[in-house]
């Protein structure tokens, strides 16, 4: 559709509404506002669902790896061999063997579960995850059957520091002349580590392999291999062919199978999410039919003149639909801009509002994270900006038309 300079300037003077046409510009602020602010608010809701989405993911494929082995019967022996042929298979890029269990952990009068994994001191520096986050200590004195590693939440919590000793209670019992009695022992605090994600630092603890083996009575045996692959989010191929490697005694799980409910969930939030915001820019462009439909009709004397001025009925298509469209085209650029400033400086927006109020407004005991997380995506950026122009543009297809069948005749003769 192409605009002639005189289309153009007619659509700008009717943009431009008098002083008895106020109530239709308000109408029309109020669409293009509402454009702006629906655009706006769906590309900052879907960049923090994606951000929120990549953060969870990251944090926990760092923490447990992208799959795991475990044995049917709770115990790994010939964990080393395993290790060899589960590293064999194509797409794998580390096997790390481990030791998981729950324990209680006693300091200074508290008590508080938590999760406790054994690691070969050279495997848990290489998890950078942890390695790159430790907030006090070292990992270089991470060795021996005497040192633990606590996340500084649950270190907090229990008033631990750096050199302390916390007491570590196993869930099940060592049997004593004078009968069962929970089995305990007391570790050295040789660093705090800090990821970011408030489960994790809340409630894990790192061990030495050895110690982990000792503390929960498994010999010279694991209970889990960590696996680590060389794409997350492929791991069709790397099933098959670890299935087909592996013993019929042990069983393979990746994290798609471990966390899909959870995933699941936040994908389907994610959709709903979609949907409701883009209400937003539909109302906005009912809004705009509704502005055109009350300017067509005030401008009927308008458009007559214009016809028997030679004016063809496409021309005043032309017009009024350059007229609807602009409300659309600005309010969507609006948005647009207001909505990615927003995402790029949402972690300085984030602490200007706690700093104000006072208060938290991403509490990490809920959301998990510390930080409010936002991560762009340029095509979904373009989708809502196609989605806002395409609904603006059709919602003045039907004004327009109705523009261009007013009859001159009439429409002067009633004036």
């Amino acid at each position: 559709m192409i605009f002639g300079a005189f289309e153009r300037m007619v659509a700008m003077r009717y943009l431009r509404a008098r002083r008895q046409e106020g109530f239709i510009s308000v109408i029309a602020g109020f669409s293009l506002l509402g454009i702006g602010l629906g655009v706006a608010t769906l590309i900052i809701v879907m960049s923090v669902m994606n951000g929120f989405r990549a953060e969870l993911i990251g944090r926990i494929l760092g923490l447990n790896g992208h799959a795991g082995v475990y044995a049917v019967d709770g115990s790994i022996e010939n964990y080393d061999q395993l290790v060899v042929e589960a590293a064999s298979v194509p797409g794998v890029f580390s096997v790390t063997p481990q030791v998981e269990g729950q324990a209680m952990l006693t300091a200074n009068g508290v008590a508080s579960g938590g999760a406790v994994r054994g690691m070969r001191p050279s495997d848990l520096m290489g998890k950078s995850l942890i390695a790159d986050n430790i907030k006090v200590g070292s990992l270089e004195g991470f060795e021996g059957k005497d040192a633990v590693v606590v996340g500084s939440r649950l270190a907090n919590r229990l008033g631990l520091r750096v050199g302390d000793r916390v007491t570590l209670i196993s869930p099940s019992s060592a049997v004593t002349v004078v009968g069962s009695m929970p089995r305990m022992k007391a570790y050295e605090v040789v660093a705090l580590f800090e990821v970011g994600m408030y489960e994790y630092d809340n409630s894990f603890v790192y061990m030495p392999l050895e110690a982990a083996q000792v503390f929960f009575q498994k010999g010279d045996s694991v209970n889990a291999l960590e696996i680590f692959t060389v794409d997350p989010d492929s791991l069709k191929e790397v099933r098959l062919n670890m299935m087909q490697a592996l013993p019929p005694e042990v069983y393979f799980r990746d994290w798609q199978q471990q966390n899909s409910s959870f995933f699941n969930a936040l994908q389907v939030e994610r959709n709903v999410m979609f949907l409701i915001l883009t209400l937003i820019i539909l109302v906005a462009a009912f809004n705009i039919i509704s502005s055109m439909i009350m300017l067509v009709k005030d401008k009927g004397r308008d458009i007559a003149v214009l016809r028997t001025m030679g004016a063809s009925r496409g021309m005043v298509t032309r017009i009024f639909f350059m007229t609807g469209a602009s409300i659309g085209v600005l309010g969507t650029l609006v948005g647009a801009a207001l909505g990615l400033l927003f995402v790029i400086n949402i972690h300085a927006i984030q602490d200007w509002v706690e700093t104000v109020f006072g208060t938290s407004v991403f509490p990490p005991e809920i959301y998990f994270l510390t930080n409010v997380p936002a991560k762009m995506d340029p095509t979904e950026v373009i989708v809502v900006i196609a989605m806002a122009l395409g609904l603006s543009f059709a919602a003045t297809i039907y004004p327009a038309w109705r523009a261009a069948r007013i009859d001159p005749v009439e429409a002067l003769r009633y004036e």
